[in-house]
């Protein structure tokens, strides 16, 4: 999973999270193989840091999430910590809080974000991917939520959006079980998007991110705030932003080059303006 037209390569939480860009493309690597990229406080903190640095960065138009070693994408939340971290309920409250905050921050992610996801999605590691806008995984990936089976509660969120694409019948199942199904099972009742060879997955995660990233940017951002809106409540529906950002695409210039490029029968280069 390398990229020889990358960026130089940050590193957060001790090298555990990875970041890096390529032609318009955040890349997030979750990088603890030795644990299956189980996710400790730092971590997520990371994580975090890392969501920033790509969202303030003009040059990026997409994010790709990945995870290190082939074996799995997130395995969950590293148990190791629970003893000290989430031994009780008051304890697990304060490590949701600060967990909460990245799972925010990705769930109100600005621009497109794509889990690409090898192996295990587990847990913790189902919410990062329910919370990205599109999931891509590999013939031997594998999903499941263990609740169940570590006596803990999972979140309201991590099941909200768990419904939202399967349906209350197959939360129940996953969720009263702690089953694991496989990468055809998650395609076949919406978990994921696609599912690719192993050693194609990520070639297409890439293409289709690169794809993204060449379309314009502000049409892009209307599809998202427009999706997200539909998902609401009827209630509470922000029409007004809708509008506002139906208009802004109107008057932007990348509309008039759109034109432009398809009158000039050539590709359009778009600014985000």
């Amino acid at each position: 999973m390398s990229d020889m037209s990358s960026t130089t390569e940050t590193a957060y939480a001790d090298g555990k999270i990875l970041k890096h860009t390529t032609r318009g493309v955040g890349v997030i690597t979750f990088n603890n193989p030795e644990k299956r990229n189980a996710m400790s406080l730092e971590m997520w903190e990371g994580f975090g840091e890392a969501l920033t640095s790509l969202r303030d960065d003009e040059t990026v138009r997409v994010v790709i999430l990945r995870g290190a070693g082939g074996k799995a994408f997130v395995s969950g939340a590293d148990i190791s910590q629970f003893e000290k971290v989430r031994h009780n309920a008051a304890a697990s409250e304060e490590y949701a809080k600060r967990s909460a905050a990245q799972r925010a921050l990705l769930a109100n992610y600005p621009k497109p974000t794509i889990a690409c996801i090898q192996g295990f999605c587990l847990g913790g590691g189902m919410q990062v991917a329910m919370l990205a806008d599109i999931r891509i995984a590999s013939h031997d990936s594998q999903f499941g939520i263990p609740a169940a089976r570590l006596g803990i509660a999972y979140g309201y969120d991590g099941l909200r959006h768990l419904v939202s694409l399967v349906g209350p019948s197959w939360a129940r199942l996953l969720m009263y079980t702690g089953m694991r199904i496989d990468s055809s099972e998650a395609l076949r009742i919406g978990l994921v998007e696609r599912v690719i060879p192993d050693d194609q997955l990520w070639g297409e995660t890439m293409g289709i991110a690169q794809t993204i990233s060449e379309n314009a940017p502000l049409a892009i951002k209307a599809a998202k705030i427009t999706i997200a809106q539909v998902l609401k409540d009827e209630s509470q529906r922000d029409i007004d932003t809708i509008k506002a950002i139906g208009n802004a695409c109107m008057d932007s210039q990348d509309f008039r080059e759109g034109r432009q490029a398809f009158m000039e029968k050539r590709r359009p280069k778009f600014q985000g303006r």
